[in-house]
């Protein structure tokens, strides 16, 4: 055979599961590109086209190097070529991504299939070493020294006495594998053949050719090329088959141990039995900690640190664990229920700014109001009942910290609020901001829909798949005992059912002199939850039953005004959506007038959530012309007018609905709480027709509603000649004609007991004839002597009234309580607010001039 011993090698990479030996001949697929470019530098197109094979010039050498895995594990054997040997897609940059020991070798064709993947055989020659890279890109090359083999002396003791030792153990290798590994007959004759024969300089090879064919691990394989010396080959090839042949004995010795205990009945437990058998050829028995599940679970449960009770009940079911075979059903129910035990935090407090080290306890309240104020804009109430929230619960902290280290028993009673108001403002990013603040994990737990007592409370374990329930759960989730829980949307917790009553489960969560001791049916076991901050938030406080209601501090979150609207949408949903739509800051400019036309046409809600929508829109828009003028477009202008934005939003979605009525008898303005926290305008409309003293009501009207309506008609009869509305008192105003009243868009239904003003008003106004300005509404309900009662819902219905555009507003007197300081400013400063306590007091504010209205005011009636 030719030697070639050029000084610099180009460098053909196999893959990390391949190793070429000299005197090995194998075929390659070229997938790498730094090998294609290799052969089309080397060798000419033409050549390796069509799929016919071509000789090569046996002059033209390559150094065929293992290329190193990703991660190059102590076992290489096992490791499988990476993806970029697969794609081809990755060229090394530097000799460390290979072997440094390599072996020159010759090709003795190239083959090119019609798909176009290319095929080399090879033929190893002899052994080289990479002294340094001379070149990486667009293939490695590599200056070489090259290990040449020398005359063997079988007359060295050392040389022979190996020699003798691989041929003893690759004959037994090759007999076991017959039996084990399926080796065919053919292979096993011609390598035994060699074996025998090998003597001389053949001994040099042998060594080669058997860690080559035997299935030996791509690490021994590399040791064994690395051996400059035939002697130091002869001792790798026979640690290698010596380690190789051990593994077989074992395995043939699992598998008879295996097979002579496994009857018909444990078929299904095979892999079980051979990993018992395993630990037994390794001297592990059952209990040893190390490699033992038992084991490793009995170290969890020392370190969750388990409370009194809970260690002793996690040391009975430990015993009744370990008693228990792997293959019963109830062993993996013990074991999941120990791991649970393992999971709850315990002891595990967070060390945030509320833990015992801290030291000022104003830093929280600062941390806190610097949080909220750059997470929310306006809600002044709510944020400046959140920080005395806070500050109380530091001072808690700390007060506990000083009885501890005093050695007195301390237990901290956190107190529970409630966030109330409609979807969009903010509820649930203002619990986000108090987690935050006081440095402690935050989890949120939704409750909308929640019918199953077990799903707060968890399953008692006699049932199958038996769970904890939610509370646990998350205490598991952040492994935290003090996090902050958000129960999101407790007013749509189902109600009682037949799976229990999920709202009484959580009257002991949420009651501060209870929860310290909080049972769930799974874990079985008191968990102290008074470290925990639960946050809830309702949309209404209708739904909430009594009791769970009375355990949490209520805070309301109202509606926005359109002013506050334009603030957070310029601070806060103008740079988000601005981002989340590809643009850059500043790229997207709305000012301040179109801000405000988004607001009041194209929004009508209580939040800001169809704000945002309604802005992506814009910002999309914005995001198209900007990509347009990128590719050579029209230049793109950043600013938004508001004459722009029926471009990106289409037509005005709502109207000034003022605007469009006339000051006409019969026609009243009503202000209406729409539910989930927003209120809204409500009119009527009353018209008189020929007949005999009927009322008709439509508008999808609900029962109470309709009584307003009757109690309103009788009232305006038995009133009619003090009203001017007869000539005597003994006259019947609607005695020759029916009334009719509508509430328009009738597809929405209408009810609840705050109608009555409006409806007596709408009537006196259609039978007298005098028009009720457009821009005053009002609220309230009436009894049959003329007293007018207050009602709820006023913060959203006034805040509806200013959105609509509405002046003056009248509500009953004992409602005063409820404007104050919970109004904005705005609203307090642009709407006149006239409070009565009669129906008389109404007539009076609406029509002040008219001489009929008084004398009803004077007679008290």
């Amino acid at each position: 055979m030719t030697i070639f011993k050029p000084k610099e090698l180009p460098l053909f990479v196999l893959p990390p599961s391949t190793v070429l030996f000299p005197g090995i001949i194998l075929r390659l697929t070229v997938l790498r590109t730094d090998n294609m470019a290799l052969l089309r530098d080397r060798y000419a197109e033409d050549t390796t086209m069509g799929g016919q094979a071509v000789e090569r010039s046996p002059r033209v050498a390559i150094g065929c190097v293992t290329a190193r895995p990703p991660k190059d594990d102590a076992d290489a054997g096992a490791a499988e070529p990476s993806p970029a040997d697969a794609a081809g897609a990755v060229v090394p940059a530097a000799a460390s991504s290979v072997h440094p020991f390599g072996t020159v070798a010759k090709i003795l064709r190239a083959e090119k299939s019609l798909e176009g993947v290319v095929q080399i055989v090879v033929e190893g020659v002899s052994r080289f070493r990479i002294q340094a890279l001379v070149q990486a890109q667009p293939y490695m090359v590599a200056e070489a020294k090259h290990e040449l083999d020398g005359p063997v002396d079988l007359a060295d003791v050392g040389v022979y006495t190996q020699l003798a030792a691989l041929k003893r153990v690759s004959r037994e290798l090759l007999v076991l594998m017959r039996k084990t590994s399926g080796l065919s007959p053919q292979l096993h004759s011609k390598l035994d053949a060699f074996i025998t024969q090998a003597s001389g300089d053949d001994a040099a090879h042998l060594p080669d050719l058997l860690v080559f064919t035997l299935d030996v691990p791509v690490a021994d394989k590399l040791v064994v090329l690395a051996a400059d010396t035939v002697g130091r080959r002869l001792e790798a090839a026979n640690d290698a088959l010596g380690r190789r042949l051990a593994l077989l004995k074992l395995t043939q010795k699992i598998n008879t141990t295996v097979d002579s205990n496994v009857t018909k009945k444990q078929r299904d437990f095979m892999l079980r039995q051979q990993m018992k058998a395993i630990r037994d050829e390794l001297g592990e028995k059952d209990g040893d900690d190390d490699g033992d599940d038992v084991g490793e679970l009995v170290k969890r449960l020392e370190a969750a640190a388990l409370t009194p009770e809970a260690d002793k009940i996690a040391q009975r079911e430990l015993k009744r664990l370990k008693r228990m075979h792997p293959t019963q059903a109830e062993y993996q129910v013990c074991r999941t229920y120990l791991e649970t035990l393992a999971e709850i935090p315990w002891t595990g407090a967070s060390f945030g700014r509320t833990g015992a080290d801290a030291e000022v306890p104003a830093a929280v309240v600062r941390q806190a109001r610097r949080q909220l104020d750059e997470d929310h804009y306006g809600l002044e109430k709510v944020k400046r009942r959140l920080l005395e929230y806070l500050a109380v619960v530091r001072l808690k902290s700390l007060a506990a910290t000083r009885a501890r280290a005093a050695g007195a028993p301390a237990v901290e009673r956190a107190p529970i609020i409630l966030l109330v108001g409609p979807p969009g403002v903010g509820k649930t990013s203002l619990a986000r901001s108090v987690a935050a603040a006081l440095g402690r994990e935050f989890h949120r737990i939704s409750l909308g829909g929640v019918r199953d007592e077990a799903e707060i409370r968890g399953h008692r374990r006699t049932y199958v798949g038996a769970m904890p329930g939610v509370i646990v759960q998350g205490l598991r989730k952040v492994g935290r005992n003090d996090p902050v829980f958000l129960l999101d949307e407790i007013d749509k917790l189902g109600e009682n059912s037949f799976h229990g009553d999920p709202s009484a489960a959580m009257l002991e969560v949420l009651d501060p002199e209870q929860n310290h001791t909080f049972t769930d049916h799974y874990v079985n076991v008191p968990i102290d939850l008074s470290k925990t901050l639960f946050i809830a938030t309702a949309n209404s406080l209708d739904t909430i039953p009594a009791p769970l209601l009375d355990r949490m501090e209520t805070i309301e979150l109202a509606g926005y005004t359109y002013l506050e609207k334009m603030h957070i949408a310029r601070q806060y949903l103008v740079p988000k959506q601005t981002r989340a739509n590809g643009l850059e800051p500043g790229q997207v400019e709305v000012p301040e007038d179109a801000l405000l036309r988004v607001a009041t046409a194209y929004t009508r809600e209580a939040g800001v959530r169809s704000l945002e929508r309604e802005i992506a829109s814009v910002c999309r828009g914005k995001a198209v012309e900007y990509a347009e003028s990128v590719d050579g477009g029209a230049p793109y202008d950043p600013h938004v007018r508001a004459a722009d934005l029926e471009r990106y939003l289409g037509v005005e979605k709502f109207e000034d609905e003022l605007a469009e009525r006339e000051n006409r008898p019969g026609v009243v303005t009503g202000l209406a709480y729409m539910g989930s926290g927003n209120g809204g305008i409500l009119f009527l409309e009353a018209t008189r027709t020929p007949g005999r003293g009927a009322i008709q009501l439509t508008g999808n009207l609900g029962d109470v509603i309709k009584e307003s309506a009757q109690l309103a008609l009788t009232w305006v009869r038995a009133h009619s000649f003090e009203l001017g509305l007869t000539a005597s008192a003994d006259d019947n105003v609607v005695d020759k004609s029916d009334i009719h009243v509508h509430a328009p868009a009738g597809a929405v239904p209408k009810d609840g007991p705050s109608a009555g003003v409006a409806m007596t008003v709408a009537l006196v106004s259609l039978l007298s004839k005098r028009p009720v300005p457009a821009d005053t509404a009002m609220t309230g309900e009436m009894t049959l002597r003329g007293q007018v009662l207050p009602v709820g819902g006023i913060r959203e219905k006034v805040l509806a009234a200013h959105r609509a555009g509405i002046t003056t507003v009248i509500l009953p007197a004992r409602n005063v309580k409820d404007v104050g300081t919970d109004m904005p400013e705005n609203v307090l400063r642009e709407i006149r607010f006239v409070y009565v306590r009669t129906i008389g007091d109404v007539l009076a504010t609406i029509w002040p001039d008219d001489v009929r209205t008084l004398s009803l005011i004077d007679s008290r009636l």
